[in-house]
């Protein structure tokens, strides 16, 4: 993976990441699940200095069960959430992995809040 583009519905606003990743993860906290409407939010981190955002976008920040900020960025125009940061992650981007629309998008290799995994969803398989 050299340059991905993640953009949201209506096109308005997309986030250019160069390089790999240096983490992908699921996390299975409530508020994920209810950011995404899923059993559990699939997401890749990157250095912010290899993260270039083009378009307007509007914030929503909220905490966390830990105590921590969570900033979410989406389109003001169809709602997609299309980057966010963490208060514990400083110098990261986040960018929900849907939001590449990329089928062969590289697999998460960690999980957050377990405890809060779907009982029906099994755990990742850490041999990939």
């Amino acid at each position: 993976m050299s340059l991905c583009e993640a953009r949201c519905g209506c096109g308005g606003l997309a986030v250019r990441a160069e390089g790999e990743p240096v983490r992908i993860s699921v996390c299975h906290c409530l508020e994920c699940k209810r950011r995404g409407g899923s059993a559990f939010s699939w997401n890749a981190h990157f250095a912010a200095a290899r993260v270039e955002i083009d378009g307007p976008y509007r914030s929503f920040t909220r905490g966390s069960d830990d105590g921590y900020w969570a900033r979410f960025h989406f389109c003001g125009e169809c709602g997609v959430t299309v980057f966010y940061e963490i208060e514990r992650r400083p110098g990261i981007v986040s960018i929900p992995a849907g939001a590449f629309a990329d089928p062969h998008f590289a697999a998460p290799g960690a999980e957050a809040y377990e405890e809060r995994r779907c009982p029906w969803l099994p755990p990742l398989d850490p041999s990939g």
